[in-house]
C-alpha cells in the first residue's frame, strides 16, 4: 500500500480536483471513492510516518492503521482540509506504535522525499555534490529524532510539510503560541545538533 510513496513530496500534494464530491461519496460507505482517496495521499501519510518512526515496517503500519481509522472515522468527518484530518491521524498511528515500542527508532530515512530515490540525470548531477546532499540529510533525519516528540512533530509538519503555524495547531490541538514556542525551539536544537556537520552545508 505505501511501498510507493508519491513523486512529489508530500506538502505539496494538492486536493484530488473533485475531492469534496469524492469525500462525500466515501462518508456515504463508497469503499472505491475512500481508496482514491487513500490512494492519492498514501505518499504524504507514509513520508510522515517513516520521518516520526524511521523504520519503513513501522511506517508501513502506522499508515495501514491509520487508513482504517479514517475509514472507520469517515461519517463523523466535519470538512475542513481534508489532507491534515488524514495527516493527523496518520501522526497519532505513528505515536501509538512509539509508546507501544517505548523505544525511539535508530533507522536513517533512505531519502528526503518521502523515501523513493529518485534517477539521477548523469548528465546534470554532479555526484560529489549529490553524496554530500544525501549525507546532509541523512545527518538532519538522525537530528530530527533526537528532538522530543511535540517538537519533532511540529517541525516536520511545518518544515518538511510546508503548513502554516494555523495548520500545525489545528493538527497537534495545540495553541499557536505553544507551536510557535515548539518549532522555535526545536531549530534552535537541530542547529546546535548540526554544528558539527556544518561543512556539508557549504559543499
Amino acid at each position: 500500500m505505501a511501498d510507493s510513496p508519491e513523486k512529489t513530496p508530500a506538502h505539496r500534494t494538492p486536493p484530488l480536483p473533485d475531492e469534496s464530491a469524492v469525500i462525500a461519496r466515501a462518508a456515504d460507505g463508497d469503499r472505491t471513492a475512500f481508496a482514491q482517496l487513500m490512494e492519492h495521499y498514501q505518499g504524504a501519510c507514509y513520508g510522515l510516518a517513516m520521518r516520526l518512526l524511521g523504520d519503513p515496517d513501522q511506517a508501513a503500519d502506522a499508515t495501514q492503521d491509520a487508513f482504517i481509522h479514517a475509514y472507520r472515522a469517515m461519517g463523523s468527518y466535519r470538512g475542513g482540509i481534508f489532507r491534515s484530518w488524514l495527516l493527523r491521524i496518520t501522526a497519532n498511528a505513528s505515536y501509538d506504535i512509539l509508546r507501544r515500542q517505548q523505544r525511539r527508532p535508530t533507522t536513517v530515512l533512505p531519502d528526503p522525499d518521502e523515501g523513493a530515490p529518485e534517477l539521477p540525470d548523469p548528465s546534470a548531477v554532479n555526484p560529489v555534490a549529490e553524496a554530500a546532499k544525501s549525507e546532509l540529510y541523512r545527518h538532519l533525519e538522525v537530528a530530527l529524532r533526537r528532538l522530543p516528540e511535540d517538537q519533532r512533530t511540529a517541525i516536520v509538519l511545518c518544515d518538511v510539510y510546508g503548513m502554516d503555524y494555523n495548520e500545525v495547531a489545528a493538527m497537534t490541538k495545540s495553541a499557536l503560541g505553544t507551536v510557535k514556542s515548539r518549532i522555535h525551539r526545536g531549530r534552535l536544537r537541530l542547529r546546535e545538533l548540526m554544528a558539527e556537520h556544518r561543512e556539508l552545508f557549504t559543499r
